[in-house]
């Protein structure tokens, strides 16, 4: 959404920036402020889900955006996690009479923050932007906190809440499997005997190989004597 400092007066400007200024300085209970240096008049924010709620526990993000007309027009205010609620269309928009009919410039930012925090204990069914929430909210409550509890526990809990695990890369290799340090203890032993066996057989045996050409030679020459 395009910036509106330009087209703000510099009075609103300075008025603004001071009201930001004093909400990030000291923010509403159960609300995060954060402002832009950039684009004053884009505000984020952070909405905590009040308790006794289907959305205790969630951290909901919603920004305001103060039009050219502010503050003689109300801002637009838009959540941006996803959220099971009447008064929030599937885009994030949001209807609250504060932000329409009722808007006075005299109201202020903290005014808006909190009504919309309110919004949150009180759905106000009769201006639904979400009819099938509107609809659950006035003639099954059971179902529509349970819709609205799932929703909080996938988009507003740090994605942690419900996520699956995710599954190891590729097959795992058994316990100590390839490890040399790890192997059954006496196997090393075991094998350095086997060598060690090995080469004394060998040897024995090349021993006795040599013994047997060194008569065999002296039987030799032993004959060739005698035919002389």
């Amino acid at each position: 959404m395009n910036s509106n400092v330009e087209n703000l007066p510099p009075q609103v400007l300075r008025l603004v920036y001071k009201e930001v200024s004093a909400l990030a300085a000291d923010p509403p209970e159960g609300i995060k402020i954060y402002p832009s240096e950039e684009d004053i008049t884009e505000l984020h924010t952070a909405i905590e889900g009040p308790e006794g709620t289907p959305y205790a526990g969630g951290v909901f993000r919603m920004r305001l955006v103060l039009g050219k007309d502010f503050p003689a027009a109300p801002p637009r205010g838009y959540f941006l996690t996803k959220i099971f609620h009447p008064n929030v269309g599937h885009k994030g928009e949001i209807c609250v009479n504060v932000l329409k009919r009722d808007w006075k410039a005299e109201l202020g930012l903290r005014h808006v923050l909190l009504t919309i925090k309110c919004l949150l204990i009180h759905p106000n069914p009769e201006s639904a932007l979400n009819e099938e929430a509107g609809k659950l909210l006035l003639e099954d409550y059971k179902e529509y906190a349970s819709r609205a509890r799932l929703l909080t526990e996938i988009h507003a809990m740090g994605g942690t809440s419900g996520a699956p695990q995710e599954p190891a890369d590729g097959p795992q290799p058994k316990k100590h499997a390839g490890d040399p340090n790890k192997r059954i203890p006496g196997a090393g032993l075991a094998t350095m005997a086997v060598g060690v066996n090995n080469s004394n057989s060998s040897s024995s045996a090349t021993s006795s190989s040599n013994t047997n050409i060194v008569a065999k030679k002296k039987t030799d020459k032993k004959r060739a004597l005698r035919r002389l």
